[in-house]
């Protein structure tokens, strides 16, 4: 299945999330409003932290040695190796967000008010941990259509049980939902893996290998840095938008960087379902730039144009995703928007470290545009106000673009 083909099958998937998203996002709106809006987007950059630290940070190195030991013996090794580490991680975490209950509803929430959220969630985080591993999987696999069934699976459900508990508890109705959406979709994921043809009990009973734990430990890191330096940073900013200029503002802002995560996941899922896998398996320098090539002649006008749409329908993408108290968004989307757009020109170079496992050089700049994005946004904040956070997006993915055109000449030399 080319680029194409899994652009189609993630954008059908991507639309049905996008909606269920919109709708969602318009009941939150009505019922909490913007300073809601600000907490709900504390509490998921909360949840991708753990999500990750739950796996063991394994994901995408699942994905790259799936594909590449499909019709291989070490797949089996991979595989058990991956769910003990997955397992053990979930575990671990699961106890310690329990005890800490009470402090993390402080740090995260500003409030005692929501412990019990944060023990429902170290119980259950087990589940989201290793839904997570079986997604990966299949995506190594190349099973597109499975995939997309379980993510079109996922919107259906999220929608359904966050209206409910949305309308029925308000704030508190929708922050349970979030950890509880992943969980039941674990039952109906584990009912796809099983089903597949390549699929072996026995493939997940060999214990821990060693081998297979140092090439996954490489990923480990990686994916950790990454899951870690972008939430938190988010974490940062919308906490000092808060604290220095209003959580309605921090809601602003959370909602436009809603609007922009939302319509960048037709090319962000296909960038994961497609892209990494295809470029773990080449080995050929020549082979490899072509195939990145590709992926910016057919990437890149499908970001410019979304990009474009959003921007001159904006005042009716606010009316139907949010409601009139979000109209100072307004002037978020310029800069926001350009960012997007240099953000995935970033990022289909940025895709190589992945898959061709540049720990070292991942890591260091994971880290140092984390740095640079939240020192950044607190300089423009203060010298522009709300819009200079669009402003320091723009700019910092301006030069993470730079440094990886300078890596990617470096690898192929």
């Amino acid at each position: 299945m080319n680029l194409i083909n899994t652009s189609i099958l993630t954008a059908i998937s991507t639309v049905i999330k996008v909606l269920s998203g919109f709708f969602i996002n318009k009941l939150i709106a009505i019922y909490i409003g913007a300073s809601g809006l600000a907490m709900i987007g504390q509490f998921q950059n909360f949840i991708a932290i753990i999500k990750t630290l739950s796996t063991g940070g394994i994901d995408q190195g699942v994905i790259k040695y799936t594909a590449e030991y499909r019709d291989n013996p070490k797949k089996a090794q991979l595989l058990s190796t991956a769910l003990f580490i997955t397992f053990i991680s979930s575990l671990i975490l699961g106890i310690i967000i329990i005890i800490f209950s009470d402090n993390l509803s402080q740090k995260v929430l500003n409030s005692l008010e929501y412990i019990n959220i944060f023990k429902v969630f170290g119980i259950t985080i087990i589940f989201y941990a290793v839904n997570a591993l079986m997604l990966s999987i299949l995506n190594g696999h190349k099973e597109i259509k499975k995939f997309t069934i379980v993510n079109i699976s996922g919107s259906i459900i999220s929608l359904i049980f966050t209206s409910l508990l949305l309308f029925f508890y308000h704030l508190e109705g929708a922050l349970y939902a979030l950890i509880l959406n992943q969980s039941i979709l674990f039952f109906i994921t584990l009912r796809f893996v099983v089903k597949s043809d390549w699929f072996n009990l026995k493939l997940f009973t060999l214990g821990i290998d060693k081998s297979s734990a140092i090439k996954l430990g490489k990923f480990t890191f990686m994916t950790i840095v990454s899951a870690m330096a972008v939430p938190m940073v988010l974490l940062f900013i919308r906490n000092y938008i808060g604290s220095n200029i209003g959580w309605d503002e921090a809601g602003y802002w959370q909602g436009m960087y809603y609007i922009s995560t939302m319509y960048l996941l037709i090319v962000t899922t296909s960038l994961g379902v497609y892209y990494l896998p295809k470029l773990s398996e080449i080995e050929d320098k020549k082979e490899l730039k072509r195939e990145i090539l590709n992926g910016y002649i057919i990437i890149m006008p499908i970001v410019t144009i979304l990009a474009l749409t959003i921007y001159f329908f904006r005042i009716y993408i606010i009316d139907i995703a949010f409601t009139k108290e979000f109209t100072p968004m307004l002037e978020l989307f310029k800069w926001q928007l350009i960012g997007d757009v240099i953000k995935i020109a970033s990022w289909l170079l940025g895709y190589l470290m992945l898959a061709k496992a540049m720990t070292k050089v991942f890591i260091i700049t994971e880290i140092i545009f984390g740095i640079i994005f939240a020192l950044l946004s607190v300089i423009f904040l203060n010298s522009f106000g709300l819009v200079g956070v669009t402003y320091a997006f723009a700019l910092n993915y301006t030069l993470y673009l730079i440094v990886m055109s300078f890596i990617f000449r470096g690898v192929f030399r």
